[in-house]
């Protein structure tokens, strides 16, 4: 009888493409997949956390990992990158994201370009482009970065949250194409993270309730991809989700998330 581990490489290997793979929730991807024996490619801008995060990778685990040093708002030479790698990518896990953080009014028009470009252009065309070889092969799985703030409007990071929700709903009606395919689809809806960049935006702010540790919210996703095209980590985040979508009103919604994000800077 084949193990878990074998059958997860059979379906998405030989590699797992990470894009912003290198640090935080990205890192913690990254080294789940390792575990399970795929090979990685792995995208991020920043080189020093790249090579660091793949070397050490490498010792561990003994898989082969390819990095892109990129920057994902520019889609175009990102595939470009990845096309001359030559490599079959079973699965895809796309977990960058730009966060322009602070009221509207104040943010500026290249912020909100890059959040347009990083957080909802380049997963959908990264779906559209390595899902084709997916569906020769008849196998394969994406996985989507979402968020429980992108449940409903918020203030303070409006751009992001509405980025997020762009990606549960991609997540969702892909889920429905592919399947017939035999490919597995999955929008992570993740409550707080203790990322790096999370503890740097948050420092004056209360920890969230339901804040998770990315190594968890990683391996729940992953365990959860090919049964439903949504996966909430943590049993408080998905108490959270059922109270904002089924008992709060719309406006109830918004203001007690807007509470929540408030304080990050």
């Amino acid at each position: 009888m084949k193990t878990k581990k074998l059958q997860f490489k059979e379906k998405y290997g030989p590699f797992a493409l990470v894009a912003g793979g290198s640090d935080g929730l990205g890192r913690a991807y990254s080294e789940a997949l390792a575990s399970r024996g795929l090979n990685l490619v792995i995208i991020a801008r920043n080189k020093e956390k790249l090579e660091e995060t793949a070397a050490q990778l490498r010792e561990q685990y003994g898989v082969e990992i390819k990095t892109i040093e990129a920057d994902l708002a520019n889609y175009e030479n990102t595939k470009k990158l990845i096309n001359e790698l030559n490599v079959s990518i079973g699965l895809l896990v796309y977990n960058a994201a730009f966060s322009a953080i602070g009221l509207i009014e104040n943010t500026s028009e290249d912020n909100l370009s890059q959040v347009a470009m990083v957080n909802v252009r380049t997963p959908l065309m990264l779906s559209k482009m390595l899902s084709t070889r997916m569906i020769q092969n008849k196998r394969g799985g994406i996985v989507l970065m979402s968020s429980l703030a992108g449940g409903q409007g918020c203030a303070n990071l409006i751009p992001y949250t509405a980025s997020k929700a762009f990606n549960a709903v991609l997540a969702e009606g892909l889920w429905k194409e592919m399947k017939q395919h035999g490919i597995d689809v999955i929008g992570c809806c993740a409550g707080a993270i203790l990322t790096p960049g999370y503890q740097q935006a948050g420092k004056n702010a209360k920890k969230a309730p339901g804040t998770m540790s990315p190594n968890d919210v990683a391996e729940k996703t992953l365990r959860a991809l090919g049964k439903g095209p949504i996966v909430v980590p943590g049993g408080m985040n998905k108490l959270a989700r059922f109270l904002f979508a089924r008992l709060l009103t719309r406006k109830g919604a918004i203001n007690i998330m807007s509470k929540t994000t408030g304080g990050l800077s």
